[in-house]
């Protein structure tokens, strides 16, 4: 208790830390000020440090014995692969993040989506048992009553137990690591202030909504607000506490975006570092060496090998266990070649009509594990002088990349693919037999090159034998980053040249054995085994892809069995190797002298090096056989190390600061730290070459010795353009590199190779990456592959496949951002992914110092690979950015990774008054914002009546059988009918009813629970006649009790009224089985049921006194989920009525259909009351029937010729849905047509044949921004039945008054006005061109009732406002409400709303404050006075608008943005918490599909709106709650979150 009591001293003073933590605060400070201030409160754990929790994390870097210790054990398995020192410096890095203490809370899926299901990870419950401890998982409305002291206690010691379950709070601090003790304790204690202090900050009025029965009563009060208690709120205050971490600093400068929507651009850190070395000398190889026997061709050397050495072994190949399956001798390779070039050229086509000539490019389409096919095909079409253009074996129809393999061969004019036997049986067949067209693919015959299908050639043909010349000899594809594919062309000098290179740099010579485990079709695998090999008449050992997935040792094992000299590997196949290596007796490998490592340019393979070193130095491995090399597809080998002499020291290595790469230089650190990148290098320049590294943007200038830049060759050994790509072979084959005064420093053109890096000590070269991994971030540039490595490093083979990784950025709001995509393994639980997901970020964080965006885990073998089984990157990329990827389990963290936003605006200091503002105005030349409807003009004979029920006495005697009612039953017939005389009669009934048996007094208030109908307004006019108060109320859904109920009941209690009259039915309902289960049904006032009424009539009609008394009272939910009941006076009524009259000119020949709810508003009105004040006939619908009937509505406008009509949003979406597709069918006249069986069902005679062409005026009645896009594709679906489109408009009510505007007949059209959605967000109303960026389209919401001034005022201070300017709506009216009629009596709040005066201007008028958020415009249109028209544009209801960054946003924008995201999104609602942007969405397809929909979600909403969402919640479609008008109600659907009542498929909490 005493330490409660110290606490509550202390609270203000923690409360101010928590409020400074959102400015500049360090963690440092933060966690120290922390600690001081609450440790000396917590029950601490002897010898406990109280600012720190007990952790079980991994120990920091061990020390370096340790560190040596363990690079020579032979650990895990995974262990041995690592880089040692990077390993280290990941855990150091992940180590220093635990001292912050970031707690990320988990994502909650639904258990279907769970790939393991881990209980704990489901939702971790609260620290309590649901029983125990103060209603834990109670909700709010029971929770108020606990005491501050309680609540805090209970948060103390909730997790005070070492033992208690996982709270999901204190659950993942850093990592999702258990925690107990003290620690947790202060963090939940700081949860708990925090979320305490947000929520009293988070209401504008001094109220808070109390929530009974799933609806909202206003209650004041002056408390700060009920925390939330659910698993929900829990993390969602565990993500603000995360992101209250202090970020880095911002930055300055900000660039202007077209508007003075400011985004910051990355300025350059005036202390990073920058080059300063000399300029770089281009570095020349060593001359090319003329050896005398050297071939002067590749075909030359096959012939003179196939010749003179028949016998003499080219190729082995092997099968899937290892056997030899095939030995080419270098004399079958000839003749085999020489029969494939013969048919070819001679038995394709017709003699006079050849279809392959001489210089024709022609498909290779080759299996990788059939080496044999793909030399004899590659060697008869060099013999043959055909081009070749290897490519991959099209797997499926889809399959990823194909379809731009089909591209390149339609560009180079391929007409005919070589294959083998076993390949084209393969193939995919259609039922004929044929292989179909694969995807993007030209028409291609398919040719195969087995001998056993060839004619032999004639004696005395011979193909001819040149000298290597400037023609082409080959074409290599290149996939790029965007997934496109660009064929390299290859001259036959070219190839010559590169072999003899290689020759030289390897020193090749005759009869040398090598083994191949690389892909022989191009790059490494086919400069060496294919087409060096042959020059030198050695023997190629060729190990498949299919082998090595089998046995990974396969490859060494040939080294030992066949002595090989050479063999060409990836690191992949070194780390698999060791993985699967269990110290082998028999492998010896000091035959090696060279391993040619094909990937070296790749930095990380450096520690597949050593590793493999390490395991292997015993087997008889010398350390100066690895040579690693770099190669590209435009310049080929750009550099390979040669193999040392024996006992020569091998080169140093590069021990280079990542942070220095990520800004372009070089820097060597010496002091380990933790961001390093270790290089070795890949050898000097190719014999015959010359080297240099230019900038990587602008011209090509040569960089500075200490600068990284791409590295280009001027060599005869190189591609020499994309194949038909004119402008991007200059680009890349044909640059000359200038020096620093711009001079050229080669007269010959250079090659890109795509390489980045520098040019060491000693001439050698050194590769930090790839072009097309290049990342720029915020002005730094970062290689994916340094990113695959460091998120390999943590942990990985526990949870992904190495390998099985995919970085790439992807362009948001004018900057880069980082994904990462791996595979899970699949006995992974969620817990343990998750927990790896955030160790990555942080060691990527803290590694790169560079945000990861996104990072996403799929199921394993889902991304789409390349045929050799790596990740297809762009095709990952694209399935990304579609939603296509389904992941399981998706981490985003825009957050930390999205610094360029724009500044938060600014508010006006209060100094700037609001008669300044107006004077500003009016120096500007902007009038204020005021407009007024026409006057109420002359009285006509029935306006001397003040009351309606008086007005019906005098129809029911002057015009008796005047219809004034027609109801509609779902077939489109008339269910009843009601005239003047009529419902005078039963009116009376209904008011003896009430005398006899309710013995009711005058002034009681009535609830009516009637569907909707004419017994409806019988009541109605009976209350009347009683001198009764009327309520109409929706009676409760039939089929949907439990919620609906609540809503009857609560409006009968709030309304206090005195009996219920209702049907038979519904009076049975009420007190059903059913009904007791949802209330207590003895509480109801007493219930009549008006079936059978009595027959006399009252002794005298009630005429009431004072026209300024009740009429009646209109209950209605507000969008944002408050029940709201108003007061109308007589006065208001009539003054309604007449407004309405005059607007629509409406007289007693007139028929008007309704279709909307009789409940509440403007429906109400147009349902019960005009038609007895105007004498017209209202046609009424009820919209339930067009469930049944979707043309009930139109049908009935188009059979009784109406020229009026009103329905609701709800409706006009029915019709649209329901009938968008029938259009021309409804058209039709003629009975013979046969429209189908779904439609036969309501187009009887009269549906058909539709003709709308009367209708003058199709209103919907709403209290929101008109829905543009629904009212427009209402209006094109119809036109074809002859609506016009301007007939089409909204009208605009609201509490304090149920109709302000409404479209007239006479009036202009209602017009639409673009404005900008950004000047928008700063209350500032900017008009701009249809379709500009950031463009939003509002309709006027119709004209401005009679009797009705308007006048858009300052929210906050209450000044009038001019009309460039946002503000709310205040209107002026004979017909505004009176007041609330709440239970509670809240004057401050009356008064507030319903007489409110400006505070400088026009201060006499009393206005009505409409809650929403408009704007005025003068239009150039003329209205019936000749007056120029003012239009008024609703643009949101104030109490929905989401106050961000200091910036105004209306949800229904972020909505439309995100609706259009992906096509699964079928619903959309956006609400925040504290000050979190939390996103729902539906989702209308598999549950598979949800965690697609997080990264485009808040991609979208970043990109057009500059927000982060804070929380992404997919639900199923229906969750989104919505009320009779068709509006979102976005404040019950944030209850039911916080209250875990939405049953989501997937929450996502963005970090």
């Amino acid at each position: 208790k005493t330490q409660l009591l110290l606490y509550e001293n202390k609270e203000s003073e923690i409360r101010s830390v928590f409020l400074s933590m959102a400015g500049d605060i360090t963690q440092k400070g933060y966690e120290k000020k922390r600690s001081k201030l609450i440790g000396a409160y917590l029950p601490q754990a002897p010898g406990m440090d109280p600012s720190m929790g007990q952790e079980r994390r991994t120990p920091v870097t061990p020390s370096s014995s340790s560190r040596y210790h363990r690079r020579r054990s032979s650990g895990s398995r995974d262990e041995r692969y690592r880089s040692d020192v990077h390993t280290e410096a990941v855990q150091a890095a992940l180590a220093k993040h635990k001292e912050r203490k970031m707690a990320v809370p988990m994502p909650s899926k639904r258990r279907s989506l769970v790939v393991q299901s881990s209980m704990d990870a489901y939702t971790p419950p609260e620290g309590e048992e649901e029983d125990g401890g103060g209603g834990g998982g109670t909700s709010s409305s029971q929770e108020g009553s606990i005491s501050m002291e309680h609540w805090i206690s209970r948060a103390i010691h909730g997790t005070s137990s070492t033992t208690t379950t996982t709270s999901s709070t204190a659950s993942s601090s850093s990592s999702s690591t258990r925690s107990g003790g003290s620690g947790a304790a202060a963090g939940r204690l700081a949860d708990v202030l925090a979320q305490h202090v947000h929520i009293s900050s988070a209401h504008h009025h001094p109220m808070t909504w109390i929530k009974t029965c799933g609806l909202f009563v206003c209650v004041c009060s002056h408390s700060t607000g009920v925390p939330v208690s659910s698993r929900v709120s829990a993390k969602i205050q565990q993500l603000v506490n995360t992101l209250k971490r202090p970020k880095r600093p911002p930055l300055r400068e900000f660039f202007v975006d077209d508007f003075e929507e400011l985004l910051e651009v990355q300025q350059p850190d005036p202390n990073q570092p920058k080059a300063e070395g000399a300029q770089m000398v281009p570095m020349r190889g060593e001359q090319l060496g003329v050896v005398t026997n050297w071939p002067p061709s590749l075909e030359a050397a096959l012939q003179r090998w196939g010749t003179i050495s028949p016998k003499a072994p080219c190729l082995t190949t092997m099968d899937t266990n290892g056997k030899p399956l095939y030995v080419l001798t270098y004399g079958k390779l000839w003749s085999r070649s020489v029969k494939v070039a013969y048919n070819l050229l001679h038995k394709l086509g017709t003699k006079q009509e050849p279809l392959v000539r001489p210089g024709d490019r022609v498909a290779l389409v080759f299996p990788n594990n059939d080496p044999a096919s793909f030399m004899t095909a590659f060697y008869g079409c060099l013999l043959a002088e055909v081009v070749p253009v290897p490519i991959e074996v099209p797997l499926t129809r889809k399959d990823a990349g194909s379809q731009q393999i089909g591209f390149l061969l339609g560009s180079c004019g391929v007409t005919v693919a070589l294959t083998s036997d076993a390949c084209h049986k393969g193939l995919p067949k259609s039922p004929t037999g044929e292989i179909p067209q694969f995807k993007g693919w030209p028409k291609v015959m398919w040719f195969v090159t087995e001998s056993k299908h060839l004619s032999k050639p004639p004696r005395d043909w011979f193909p001819p034998i040149k000298e290597a010349n400037q023609d082409t000899a080959y074409i290599e594809y290149k996939t790029c980053k965007d997934g496109s594919v660009l064929g390299v062309t290859v001259m036959r000098i070219a190839m010559l040249t590169h072999c003899q290179a290689i020759t030289q740099s390897c020193s090749y010579t005759e009869a040398e054995t090598i083994v191949n485990v690389l892909d022989f079709k191009k790059d490494v695998g086919l400069w060496h085994a294919v087409q060096t090999s042959v020059m030198n008449m050695m023997h190629v050992i060729s190990i498949p892809y299919a082998l090595m997935k089998v046995n990974p040792l396969s490859w060494i094992q040939k080294v030992c069995q066949y002595k090989a000299k050479v063999a060409c590997v990836k690191s992949r196949d070194m780390h698999w190797a060791l993985v699967a290596h269990r110290d082998q007796r028999d492998i010896n490998l000091s035959s090696l002298r060279m391993l040619v490592v094909a990937d070296g340019s790749n930095p990380w393979s450096i520690s597949s090096c050593d590793a493999f070193l390490n395991v292997f130095q015993t087997k008889g491995l010398k350390p100066e056989v690895i040579c690693p090399c770099a190669s590209s597809p435009e310049a080929l080998t750009v550099a390979i190390r040669r193999p040392l002499e024996e006992g020569t020291t091998p080169p140093g290595r590069g021990i280079l600061s990542m942070q220095g790469l990520s800004h372009g230089v070089i820097r060597v650190d010496s002091e380990e730290k933790l961001s390093v990148l270790t290089l070795q290098d890949v050898g000097s320049v190719m014999p015959g070459g010359l080297m240099c590294v230019v900038k990587l943007e602008g011209v090509p200038q040569l960089c500075k010795t200490d600068e990284i830049g791409e590295l280009c060759v001027c060599t005869v050994a190189t591609g020499t353009s994309y194949y038909g790509l004119a402008g991007m072979t200059k680009n890349t084959f044909e640059v000359f590199p200038v020096s620093n005064n711009g001079t050229p420093i080669s007269e010959f053109p250079f090659t890109r190779t795509g390489l980045l890096g520098f040019i060491g000590p000693a001439g050698l070269i050194f590769v930090a990456g790839k072009m097309d991994g290049l990342m720029v971030v915020g002005g730094r540039r970062h290689n994916a592959d340094d990113i695959v490595a460091t998120a390999l490093a943590v942990e990985p083979m526990k949870f992904v496949y190495r390998g099985r990784i995919a970085v790439f950025s992807i362009t948001v709001l004018h900057d880069e951002r980082i994904v990462v995509v791996a595979e899970q393994r699949p006995d992974s639980t969620e817990e343990d992914s998750f927990q790896w997901m955030s160790r990555v970020l942080q060691a990527i964080d803290g590694i790169h110092q560079v945000g990861v965006y996104c990072l996403a885990l799929v199921p394993s073998n889902t991304l789409p690979k390349t045929p050799l089984g790596g990740i297809h990157l762009s095709e990952t990329k694209q399935l990304f950015l579609e939603g296509a990827l389904h992941p399981c389990n998706v981490l985003m963290c825009p957050h930390t990774c999205v610094t360029n936003l724009p500044k938060p605006r600014q508010k006006q200091p209060g100094t700037i008054g609001p008669a300044s503002v107006m004077v500003g105005n009016l120096v500007s030349g902007k009038r204020i914002a005021q407009a007024s409807g026409r006057d109420l003009g002359q009285i006509e004979d029935n306006d001397q009546f003040l009351f309606l029920s008086e007005v019906l006495q005098w129809r029911a005697q002057t015009t008796p059988d005047h219809v004034l009612y027609t109801l509609l039953n779902s077939r489109g017939t008339i269910a009843s009918s009601l005239t003047c005389v009529q419902l005078h009669k039963r009116a009376e009934k209904i008011a003896a009813m009430l005398a006899e048996r309710g013995h009711l007094q005058d002034g009681d208030h009535v609830a009516l629970v009637y569907p909707p109908g004419i017994d409806l307004i019988v009541a109605f006019y009976g209350c009347l006649y009683a001198g009764c108060v009327p309520i109409t109320v929706r009676p409760p859904h039939p089929q949907n009790i439990a919620t609906t109920l609540p809503t009857v009941k609560m409006i009968v209690e709030v309304s206090r009224s005195v009996c219920v009259m209702t049907t038979q039915v519904i009076s049975k309902l009420l007190r059903s089985k059913e009904a007791s289960a949802a209330v207590d049904v003895r509480t109801w006032p007493p219930v009549m049921d008006t079936d059978d009424l009595p027959k006399k009539k009252p002794p005298l009609l009630y005429k009431p006194s004072n026209p300024d008394t009740l009429a009646y009272l209109d209950f209605s939910v507000s969008t944002t989920g408050m029940l709201a009941g108003v007061k109308m006076s007589h006065t208001a009524t009539s003054a309604f009525c007449r407004s309405i009259k005059l607007q629509c000119e409406l007289y007693p020949s007139r028929e008007v259909a309704i279709c909307l709810d009789p409940y509440c508003g403007l429906g109400f009105v147009l349902w019960c009351l005009c038609s007895v004040y105007s004498g017209h006939q209202s046609i009424l619908i009820p919209p339930s029937e067009l469930e049944v009937n979707p043309a009930l509505w139109l049908s009935a406008v188009s059979q009784y010729k109406v020229r009026d009509t009103f329905c609701s949003y709800s409706v006009m979406e029915l019709c649209t849905k329901g009938l968008g597709l029938q259009t021309d069918s409804l058209k039709v006249k003629r009975a013979t047509d046969k429209p189908s069986d779904s439609v036969k069902s309501f187009l009887s005679h009269q549906a058909r044949g539709l003709d709308l062409s009367r209708v003058r005026t199709c209103v919907v009645v709403a209290e929101e921004r008109p829905r543009i896009a629904l009212t427009q594709s209402f209006s094109k679906l119809f036109k074809d039945l002859g609506l016009h489109p301007r007939a089409v408009s909204t009208s605009f009510g609201c509490r304090v008054n149920l109709a302000i505007c409404l479209q007239g007949t006479s009036g202009p059209d209602p017009t639409t006005v673009y404005v900008d959605m950004r000047a928008l967000r700063h209350d500032r109303v900017r008009l701009v061109e249809r379709g500009s960026p950031h463009s939003l389209p509002l309709m006027e919401s119709g004209k401005i009732l009679p009797g009705v001034r308007i006048i858009i005022a300052n929210p906050e201070t209450k000044g009038p406002m001019g009309e460039s300017h946002l503000g709310e709506i205040w209107v002026h009216s004979g017909h505004n409400a009176s007041g609330y009629f709440t239970v509670y009596g809240d004057e401050a709040l009356q008064s507030d709303h319903f007489n409110s005066r400006l505070s400088f201007g026009d201060t006499q008028t009393v206005w009505a404050r409409t809650g929403y958020l408009g704007f005025l415009r003068r239009t150039e249109l003329t209205d019936a006075s000749g007056e120029r028209h003012d239009a008024l544009y609703v643009v949101g209801a104030l109490e929905e608008a989401m106050e961000l960054r200091g910036m105004r946003y209306h949800p229904i924008d972020i909505e439309t943005s995100v609706i259009r995201t992906h096509k699964s999104i079928t619903e959309c609602a956006v609400f925040t918490w504290t000050n979190l942007l939390v996103v729902v969405v539906e989702l209308d397809g598999s549950e598979q599909e949800a965690l697609d929909l997080v990264p485009l979600v808040t991609n979208v909403v970043l990109e057009e709106h500059y927000l982060i969402v804070g929380v992404v919640v997919v639900v199923d479609i229906g969750v989104i709650p919505i009320n009779s008008r068709g509006e979102k109600q976005r404040m019950h659907l944030r209850d039911g979150f916080l209250a875990d009542q939405l049953d989501p498929i997937y929450v996502a909490y963005n970090m």
